[in-house]
This record gives structure tokens, sequence and C-alpha cells, in this order.
């Protein structure tokens, strides 16, 4: 009989083994469920928390760079010529360009991730320039032809080209435009630096080169505003009077 009990109770013992493993792994199972569950709430705030956190970064800079172009844009006046009702209006380049570098260098350097504090920073360059803070104007756009935004970047070489142009920078400035051509952007379209180049090589007494670039625009753009204006700049290149 107590060898009966004890064979009884061994059974006992392992059913009671049994049932409390399977407890332990759904305990255990509940538990890594609550943990992934867990995880993924924290990471759904964290993403909602950035995402909303970048929106009103975007808002902040957005206004900032607005109040930005208002100064960049303004009418310059004659002495006691009256502005317009709500009008920003200044009395000489000088000071409107220095308050618009100072306000869009504040934008791109508060608000770097967004589009309006990127766009900013071109503009800076823009408002360096008419300063003729040329080295301080490179910088700017510089750092954003390094940038990843590519449209951003096209633009800002572009601006690159045409200040080395100035400069009689002339090889730096080709390569620029002959890198933008083969690898043109929305916002800097293929034409509009062929154009650009055309008008380089006519200006350094290089007639080929410009002649071969405006009859490309006028054979690749027929019956554009930019395709008659490359025919009226081909007419006045030397021998074509």
């Amino acid at each position: 009989m107590s060898d009966h009990l004890s064979r009884k109770d061994l059974k006992t013992d392992e059913v009671r083994d049994t049932l409390a493993q399977g407890a332990g792994a759904i305990l255990s199972h509940q538990k890594l469920t609550i943990y992934v569950l867990a995880a993924a709430l924290a990471v759904a705030l964290a993403v909602f928390g950035f995402k909303t956190y970048t929106e009103r970064q975007t808002v902040k800079a957005a206004a900032a760079y607005d109040d930005a172009m208002k100064v960049f844009g303004a009418r310059i006046t004659a002495p006691g010529e009256p502005a317009q009702p709500g009008e920003t209006t200044y009395n000489d380049e000088k000071t409107k360009y220095t308050l618009a570098a100072q306000k869009f260098a504040d934008v791109a350097k508060k608000f770097p991730r967004t589009r309006p504090g990127q766009l900013a920073g071109y503009y800076a360059g823009l408002s360096d320039e008419k300063l003729d803070k040329n080295d301080e104007a490179k910088k700017w756009l510089q750092g954003l032809a390094d940038g990843g935004d590519y449209d951003l970047a096209a633009m800002a070489r572009f601006e690159l080209a045409q200040m080395h142009d100035r400069a009689g920078q002339s090889d730096e400035a080709v390569k620029l435009y002959k890198d933008l051509i083969a690898k043109p952007s929305v916002l800097v379209p293929k034409p509009v630096v062929m154009l650009t180049l055309a008008e380089h090589y006519s200006a350094k007494n290089n007639p080929a080169e410009a002649t071969q670039l405006y009859s490309q625009i006028k054979s690749e753009y027929p019956d554009t505003p930019i395709a008659q204006q490359a025919d009226q700049e081909l007419n006045l290149l030397p021998g074509k009077s």
C-alpha cells in the first residue's frame, strides 16, 4: 500500500512539475510580450516625439526665414520717397544686406536640419556676396555644395561657379558649369547652365565653344524662351552679324 502511495505521490509530483513548468513558460512568454510591447511603445513615442519636435522646429524656422526674406527682398528707396503701407524699405543696400545676412545666419545656425534653415544658409551666402564678403559667402555656399540635398547643393555650386567667373577664376568656373550640365537638377536646369557657360565663353573671346553651346540649346530645346535667347546671343557673336 505504501509502495502504491509512493508511486502515486511521485506521479502527482511529476504532474505538478509539468504544470509548474508550463505555467512558468506561459508567464515568461507573457513577460517577454510585455517587454516587446513596452519597447515598441517607447520607440513609437520617441518617433512621434521626434516628428512633432521636427515639425515644430520647421514651423519656427519657416517663420524666421520668411522674416529674413522680407529684408532681403526689400526695396531701396530714394531720400524722401514714401513706402507703401506695411512695406519694408531701406535707404541703402549695405544696411539691408547686413541685416539680411544676420537674420539668415541665425536661422541657418538654429535650424540646420530643416529645409528653411538650409535655404537660409544659401541666402546668407548671397547676402554676404552682396556685401563683397566673398570669403564668408563661399563658406556658406561650399557647406551646402558638400551637403546631402542635391538640388540645394546644385544651387550653391552654380552660385560658386558664377563667383569664380566674376573673380577671373575661369578654370574653376568652367569645371563647376560642366559638372552641373552633366548632372542637372530641378532647381538648376541644364539649359540654364549651358547658356551661362556659353556666355562665359563669349566673354572670354572663345566664339567656337560659345557657338557650339548656343546651337546645342537651340537643337535640344526648340521653341522655348531659352532657345530664343540662345539664338539672339548666337547672332551677336563675332562673324555672325
